[in-house]
C-alpha cells in the first residue's frame, strides 16, 4: 500500500527514472506518484491472474531495474511474500536460493532464462513469469493486461512482507525473513532523524540496490513526504553528473562506493552538487576524503552528510553526521551512535579483555527492525542472537568513554596484529588523492596485502605511496587492479575474501590454505 498511501497525500508528486521498466515500458521515465500507484495495483491484479495468492512466495530475478522494487509492492498488495534476489548473482546460487523458498512463483525475464539460469529453476517453481520477452512454459506479464482489479490484502504485521538476501560476501547469500512490523520499526528512527534536518520539501535522489530492503525504508520518507523523486539505476558518474547537473537535487542517497564514485563531481563547472542539503549513506563507515569533498561540493548553507550504520538483518542502528568542519584527519572509524529509545549497541569481548582499540570486541546491536529468521537456515539466525535479543553483527570494534562506537573490522577480515584494515584505508585515501580504491586483505602468506585501483587505471605512484604507508603497519607490495575487476555484491561492497581467493593464482601452493581458511571463522 505504499504508493497508494503516499498518492492520497501527494498524488501529482513526480518520480524520474533514469530507465525505462522492463515490465512497463509505457509508464517512461517520468510519471506522478499516481500513476506509479495506478501501476502497482495493475501489476498486482496481474499476478493475481497468474495464480499468486496470499502467503505464497514470489521470487523477482530479473534484469536490474525500478521495476523489482514495483513488483515486490505488487506481491505484497495481495498478501504474498516477494523474494528479491540481485540480478548480479550466479544462476546456480539463484537456483538454490529458489529451491529453498519451497517451489515459488519466479519472476524473471527471457534473458535470464536463457543466459543465466539452469532449466532446473521450471521444476524448483510453481510457474514462471516473465516481466519481457517469451519463452516456452512461462506466463507473459504483457498477456494479463487489462485482467480485472483485485483488492489488497492486508496481512497481520507480524507475517511475512519481505524476503531478501544478505550480501554474500562468506558464501552463498541468506534469506532474511521481514515482517511489517520490523520494517515498521526500521522507518521510525530514520524518519525521525529526517524530520528536523529537512524541514522543507527537497528533490531526493537515490541509487540504492533495487533488492535491499533499505530501499523500501527510503521511499516511504521520501513519498509520505511529498519530496520529488528522482530513481537511479546508473552510477557511472558522467552520467550521474548530466542528470544532477539538470534536476539539482537537494537530498541524496546512495551507497558508500557510489559516493567514492561521485567524488569527481565535486570539480564539475555545472554544480551538480550544488544544491544538496543533506548526504544519506547507509550499509558502512564511508571514508573521510569522501565526506569532506562531497560537503565542499554544495553551495548550501550549513550541508550535513549523515552516516548509518547497521546490516541488512536488523536495519539501521548507529547514526553520525559530518559537517564540514570535518577534517581529512578525524577518525574516519566512529559510527556513532544508537538512536534513543529505538536502537541499542554494546561491545562484548573476544578473548576475556575488555574491548579497546587494540583489543576490539564484537560489535552486536539491539532492534525491532531485526528480521525473524533466515529461511530455511533457523540454525544459523539463531547462532547470531543472544537469548536476550542481543544480534552479533559480524564486526569487530570498541566504544569510547563517549559511548560512540568505533568500527574497525570484519570479523572475517581481521588481520591479527596488524590493527584495523579500514582504518589504515582511511589513511591511504587521505593521502592519495589519485586512488579509485584500495582493500587490504590477507594474502597468502598471512601478510597483509593492499589491493589499489587507481582513477583512469594510471600507473600508481610508488613514491607517495612509500610515504603514506611510513606511519601504518607493515604490508606486503600493493597489488594493482582495474576497479572493474573487484568482486563486489548488489549493494557495492568489496567481496574480500572472495578477492584474497583471487590473489592466490599468484601464490606458491603451499601458502594458499591460510586464505582458503579464513572462510571458517564465521559459521
Amino acid at each position: 500500500m505504499l504508493f497508494e498511501r503516499a498518492a492520497a497525500r501527494h498524488g501529482a508528486n513526480v518520480l524520474i527514472l533514469d530507465h525505462d521498466l522492463d515490465a512497463a515500458p509505457e509508464l517512461g521515465r517520468r510519471a506522478t506518484v499516481a500513476e506509479v500507484s495506478d501501476l502497482v495495483d495493475d501489476l498486482a491484479s496481474r499476478l493475481w491472474a497468474a495464480g499468486v495468492r496470499p502467503s505464497r512466495r514470489v521470487v523477482v530475478y530479473k534484469a536490474d531495474g525500478f521495476d523489482i522494487t514495483l513488483l515486490a509492492c505488487a506481491a505484497a498488495r495481495i498478501g504474498a511474500v516477494p523474494v528479491l534476489l540481485s540480478p548480479a548473482l550466479d544462476g546456480a546460487t539463484v537456483a538454490e536460493l529458489v529451491r529453498r523458498t519451497d517451489r515459488p512463483f519466479l519472476v524473471t525475464d527471457q534473458e535470464k532464462l536463457e543466459n543465466v539460469l539452469p532449466e532446473t529453476v521450471f521444476d524448483l517453481a510453481d510457474r514462471v513469469v516473465l516481466t519481457s520477452g517469451s519463452y516456452r512454459d512461462a506466463v507473459e506479464l504483457r498477456a494479463l493486461a487489462g485482467v480485472e482489479r483485485v483488492r489488497p490484502v492486508i496481512m497481520p504485521a507480524d507475517h511475512p512482507t519481505l524476503i531478501t538476501h544478505t550480501s554474500g560476501t562468506t558464501g552463498t547469500p541468506k534469506l532474511a525473513v521481514h515482517t511489517g512490523f520490523s520494517l515498521q520499526s526500521r522507518y521510525r528512527p530514520q524518519a525521525s532523524v529526517i524530520a528536523p534536518l529537512i524541514p522543507g520539501r527537497e528533490t531526493i535522489a537515490i541509487h540504492v540496490s533495487f533488492v535491499h530492503s533499505r530501499l523500501i525504508t527510503a521511499l516511504a520518507i521520501s513519498l509520505y513526504r511529498g519530496f520529488p523523486l528522482v530513481v537511479l539505476r546508473e552510477s557511472d558518474p558522467k552520467h550521474v553528473g548530466d542528470l544532477f547537473a539538470r534536476l539539482k537535487p537537494g537530498i541524496l542517497e546512495a551507497h558508500p562506493n557510489s559516493f567514492m564514485e561521485w567524488e569527481e563531481l565535486a570539480q564539475d563547472p555545472r554544480g551538480p552538487l550544488s544544491n544538496v542539503k543533506l548526504f544519506s549513506s547507509t550499509f558502512d563507515a564511508i571514508h573521510p576524503r569522501t565526506v569532506h569533498r562531497l560537503l565542499r561540493a554544495t553551495r548550501r548553507r550549513s550541508p550535513l552528510f549523515g552516516q548509518l550504520y547497521g546490516q541488512s538483518e536488523v536495519g539501521p542502528a548507529i547514526v553520525r553526521g559530518f559537517t564540514r568542519r570535518r577534517t581529512l584527519d578525524d577518525d574516519g572509524r566512529c559510527v556513532g551512535m544508537p538512536f534513543p529509545g529505538m536502537t541499542d549497541v554494546r561491545v562484548v569481548s573476544r578473548n576475556g579483555n575488555p574491548p579497546s582499540e587494540r583489543n576490539p570486541g564484537f560489535i552486536e546491536v539491539r532492534s525491532d527492525g531485526r528480521i525473524v529468521t533466515y529461511l530455511g537456515e533457523q540454525d544459523r539466525y539463531d547462532a547470531q542472537v543472544s537469548a536476550d535479543g542481543w544480534w552479533r553483527m559480524g564486526d569487530v570494534g570498541y566504544r569510547t568513554k563517549w559511548g560512540c562506537v568505533h568500527l574497525l573490522d570484519r570479523e572475517v577480515d581481521l588481520i591479527e596484529g596488524f590493527g584495523s584494515t579500514l582504518a589504515a584505508e582511511d589513511t591511504l585515501f587521505g593521502q592519495l588523492p589519485g586512488l579509485a580504491e584500495v582493500i587490504i586483505i590477507p594474502g597468502p602468506d598471512g601478510r597483509a596485502v593492499p589491493v589499489v585501483c587507481t582513477k583512469d587505471d594510471e600507473p600508481l605512484d610508488l613514491a607517495a605511496w612509500r610515504r603514506a604507508t611510513a606511519s601504518l603497519p607493515p604490508m606486503a607490495e600493493p597489488v594493482h587492479r582495474r576497479l572493474d575487476e573487484l568482486p563486489r555484491t548488489a549493494t557495492t561492497k568489496i567481496k574480500r575474501l572472495e578477492l584474497a581467493r583471487l590473489l592466490l593464482a599468484d601464490a606458491p601452493q603451499g601458502a594458499r590454505a591460510d586464505v582458503e581458511d579464513v572462510e571458517d571463522v564465521k559459521p
